[in-house]
């Protein structure tokens, strides 16, 4: 019963991650819609595609964070 109600820094960086991933498939999806209407410009979506690869390099870093080092 020592369990504190606080979330630990690794389950902070889960739910952050989990956040991430679906901010980046909104995006995903956003930008075919938009490719599929054809109605976007090229700078919009050139603007969503660059959010999108930074988001994946946010979670790229955050995986490597949680995933431990194993020296072979």
């Amino acid at each position: 019963m020592n369990a504190s109600p606080e979330m630990q820094p690794e389950d902070v960086k889960r739910v952050k991650l989990e956040v991430l991933r679906r901010e980046h498939r909104d995006l995903d999806d956003a930008i075919h819609a938009l490719q599929e209407k054809g109605t976007a410009d090229m700078l919009t979506l050139k603007r969503l595609k660059k959010q999108k690869l930074s988001l994946k390099d946010r979670i790229a870093m955050i995986e490597d964070q949680l995933t431990p080092d194993i020296i072979a």
